[in-house]
């Protein structure tokens, strides 16, 4: 089967588990970091940016948007699949207008975490300010809608939040400031606490239609295998362990929230598992390399590192399971985001 074919097959896929779903969506509202940061960075003074060759080599015109990855992103593929629109737009890109943020909108920043003093690390846009873009939206929204339909659209809209990741291997495990305050748990419960929070701020901001993401096998990506050298470039289970504990965590944070919540459909979508299978048997969903990025060496470049120039980057992206040393590429994103209609979005029926 081609790479095409398996393509269209998996947005097949996601077609079918859409018609299953009675809830009308009528847009997909996005918060996090990296994993669906539609080029917000683009807008800000920070090193972390995307917006080149080769990023987006596989997107819509080889156009570099700011997604870091070679195409779409996980939303991207979920906005498709509910029938929306291909590409959910960053808020902060000049390209775009409200009639375009309508419908799903972005307000993402690669580098980000629950903790602001991980968006501090490389400047980035915290978790705060992303929810001051989003009370500014509401406002745009109700002056191009009113407030009727501007209300029924933030009541019905699918809210995807996907953030975290960076808080350990950006923050915790590099820096010694947040490792003398808080033990590992201790600091899984100081995120959780701010998880929490910016739930219940989204709830009361209308807010009633969302997915919270889990982390992924956070030690199984291309960088921390290379500086994971000494046991042999293999994952770091230490790492992964940790994101197992937190989605447990997260897991009961969420059964809390759904309690304390009066009609609010909170849902937890776990990746670590699909990632994980993916990286034990990359044969078996069409890859070839999981151990090594596609852009560059694969084993450390990303962002300015990841760049045109460098000779080592592979031909053909669909063969690996990560595009730079951090991030997966678009048919990973296809995967992931085919098995979070399957295992979460049936819970909005």
């Amino acid at each position: 089967m081609t790479v095409k074919a398996i393509q269209w097959l998996l947005l097949g896929h996601l077609l079918v588990q859409v018609s299953m779903v009675c809830a009308r969506v009528p847009a997909i509202i996005v918060f996090g970091d990296s994993t669906v940061d539609a080029g917000n960075n683009n807008q800000i003074s920070t090193v972390l940016k995307s917006n080149f060759e080769p990023y987006g080599h596989n997107f819509y015109g080889g156009l570099a948007t700011g997604r870091f990855s070679n195409g779409r992103l996980a939303t991207d593929f979920l906005s498709e699949g509910f029938m929306i629109k291909p590409t959910i737009p960053a808020y902060l890109d000049p390209a775009y207008s409200i009639s375009d943020f309508a419908t799903g909108v972005c307000f993402a920043s690669a580098g980000t975490g629950y903790d602001n003093a991980t968006s501090d690390v490389l400047s980035v846009i915290p978790l705060w300010k992303e929810l001051e873009y989003y009370k500014e939206y509401q406002k745009k929204l109700r002056r191009y809608l009113g407030n009727d339909k501007a209300n029924e659209v933030l009541g019905e809209a699918l809210y995807l939040i996907s953030i975290g990741t960076n808080d350990f291997l950006e923050n915790y495990f590099v820096f010694s400031r947040r490792r003398s305050q808080f033990s590992i748990e201790e600091y899984q419960n100081f995120l959780l606490g701010i998880a929490g929070n910016f739930i219940r701020e989204l709830y009361q901001l209308g807010a009633r239609k969302m997915v919270i993401s889990g982390l992924p096998p956070m030690g199984c990506v291309p960088l921390e295998r290379t500086t994971n050298i000494i046991s042999g470039g293999v994952c770091n289970e230490k790492y992964n362990d940790v994101a197992r504990s937190f989605n447990k965590k997260l897991q009961g944070l969420v059964e809390k929230l759904k309690k304390e919540l009066v009609k609010f459909q909170l849902v937890l979508s776990d990746p670590y598992d699909i990632v994980s299978k993916i990286i034990r048997n990359p044969a078996f969903f069409g890859f070839e390399n999981v151990a090594k990025a596609c852009c560059g060496t694969g084993m450390f470049e990303m962002s300015y590192l990841c760049n045109k120039i460098n000779p080592f980057t592979c031909s053909d992206p669909n063969k690996y399971v990560f595009w730079d040393a951090f991030h997966p590429t678009e048919k990973t994103n296809a995967i992931v985001a085919d098995h979070v209609f399957k295992t979460d979005l049936v819970q909005f029926l």
